[in-house]
């Protein structure tokens, strides 16, 4: 039954009427307003507020360039600064910058005299001249922070020998020196911002020649805006913002919901496989490059049992790079024969020629030889950072397959310690085995042997007490590799370079300090609406070129 309940009628004033219409007009405007202010579009549909969000897990200390000495502060300062040379964008071709040519280097060597770009200026409006770069250069070295060794350790001296000309003098000659000063952290800062003096460090300012200028400093997050003075090619966007998130779940959800356009470094293999199935499905860009960072296992060879030679070849015939890659790294990487990656042409795969991978046979023969057996067995302890979920799984992934093929001659014990306190003790001598990664800080090969195998002070017999192998925590010692070394920085043809490389690699494989696993893949997420995702063969990642549609 319908029932129709009359309702009693209610008298409004006129101007009662008027206010709350009033008041919906100016709701409705409101409204449309900010949508139009989050939508920022034109009337062709382009986005005029073309700022791009970036997410990354990358935990950041310091953006100083003189003290900066992480991945994610190295691809900032890309952003931020502008260096003396660079790298055409998609190659590996070195070309000018901030320098107009390539240096012109003395017969024996030692002097570098390079041409500077006229007409720069800096954030501050001052002005860039040889002067200005000389004073950036003395600071890096003489602020001592932690990549000052970079020019410390080759450079003599540097001076501005011209109003728009810098000459360095460097202790030895080193042929992959103007690969040197790509360096992102050997960048021009402003005189008038900075001052030199040892720990005088200014971790959240920055203020440089470069396509973004620094807006925000802030524990969570960054802002960088265009710098409408570049001197170069500016940005497509308006500017960026970096929001610094606690972990990859947090990465991961962002994205996934749109709270970030991009998604940079870094996640767990399974977040990517599952990104990797979205993007597959149309809901989002992936982008994939091969990375040059590299993943190892340094042997202390001063470390019983680990200086027998024939202790530390089993351990390399044992190792199972393919199942690392597989169930550990989800394919997500490559197995990695030498310190070397394949993205230089002078890699050799030594460790694959000389043991393949779960060689067995080959182990269990060489243990023998060193005097193990099952009622002996040989014990590896295997270190890695405490944070890293990826390297507890390659320890436990390398534990269990000793167990199941090593009838016992083999054993693995696995710890674990908070990474600041590995690498404040891995020169020590405290840890037989770590497993860690290498991410280079120039693009040369060279880069991936002398920070590794090089001595300064040390014996065959007594190892290395000082040098390059000492910091890595192998102590590894060869003065055939150390000549070898000399020789290939000496270098300047590449033909002669890689014949260097491939005898430096062969001793590598035989007297195993290292041992290689993986090599990385880089994997970037943004949203269908985001272009200009580049991932640069030299491990940059050049923001300039990213676009909201």
């Amino acid at each position: 039954m319908r029932i129709n309940k009359q309702q009693p009628r209610i008298s409004i004033k006129p101007s009662v009427i008027k206010a709350i219409a009033l008041f919906c007009l100016c709701c409705l405007l409101t409204a449309s307003c900010g949508q139009r202010a989050n939508r920022s579009v034109n009337a062709s549909g382009e986005n005029v507020n073309n700022r791009v969000t970036i997410g990354t897990t990358l935990k950041l200390r310091t953006i100083d360039p003189a003290d900066a000495y992480e991945i994610i502060s190295g691809q900032l300062l890309q952003n931020l600064g502008d260096t003396l040379y660079t790298y055409k964008s998609g190659t590996t071709e070195l070309i000018p910058h901030l320098a107009t040519a390539l240096p012109k280097v003395s017969q024996d060597g030692l002097t570098y005299t390079i041409p500077l770009r006229q007409g720069v200026i800096f954030h501050d409006d001052t002005p860039f001249n040889a002067a200005a770069m000389e004073f950036s250069l003395q600071r890096f070295i003489k602020n001592a922070g932690r990549p000052a060794f970079l020019l410390s350790d080759a450079v003599e001296s540097v001076k501005a020998t011209g109003e728009y000309e810098l000459t360095f003098q460097l202790k030895k000659p080193f042929a992959a020196f103007p690969s040197l000063l790509t360096f992102a952290g050997i960048c021009a800062v402003s005189p008038k911002a900075y001052e030199i003096g040892e720990g005088k460090f200014k971790p959240d300012t920055f203020v440089g020649t470069g396509r973004y200028k620094l807006a925000k400093y802030g524990s969570d997050s960054l802002k960088f805006d265009v710098f409408d003075k570049y001197w170069g090619e500016k940005p497509v966007n308006q500017g960026i913002d970096l929001l610094l998130l606690s972990s990859s779940s947090n990465l991961f959800n962002s994205f996934r919901t749109g709270g970030v356009d991009v998604a940079y470094l870094s996640m767990d293999a399974d977040q990517v496989r599952s990104l990797d199935e979205g993007a597959k499905q149309g809901k989002w860009q992936e982008i994939a490059g091969e990375s040059s960072t590299v993943s190892y296992m340094t042997l202390n060879t001063k470390s019983q049992p680990l200086d027998k030679l024939e202790v530390r070849q089993a351990i390399a015939a044992a190792m199972d790079r393919p199942l690392i890659n597989d169930r550990v790294l989800r394919g997500q990487a490559q197995p990695l024969y030498s310190l070397i990656p394949t993205t230089f042409d002078v890699q050799k795969p030594i460790f694959k020629e000389l043991y393949g991978d779960a060689n067995t046979t080959k182990a269990k023969e060489l243990l023998t030889k060193a005097g193990y057996s099952a009622a002996n067995p040989f014990v590896l302890q295997i270190w890695y950072p405490s944070a890293s979920t990826k390297r507890a799984l390659v320890a436990s992934t390398i534990e269990a397959q000793a167990k199941l093929k090593m009838d016992g001659m083999m054993q693995v014990e696995i710890n674990s310690v908070e990474s600041p306190t590995l690498f404040q003790n891995i020169e020590k001598g405290i840890y037989p085995a770590v497993l860690v990664d290498w991410y280079a800080d120039f693009f040369d090969a060279d880069n991936y042997i002398q920070p590794f195998l090089d001595c300064a002070t040390g014996s065959a017999a007594g190892g290395c007490e000082k040098g390059a192998s000492q910091g890595q925590g192998s102590f590894y010692y060869s003065e055939r590799v150390n000549q070898l070394i000399d020789k290939q920085r000496k270098e300047p043809n590449p033909q002669t370079r890689k014949a260097l490389f491939a005898e430096i690699q062969d001793i590598l494989g035989q007297d195993v300090p290292f041992i290689p696993l993986w090599q990385d893949k880089d994997y970037t997420f943004a949203q269908k609406n985001i272009t200009g995702v580049r991932l640069e063969p030299t491990q940059s990642f050049p923001f300039w070129f990213l676009k909201k549609q």
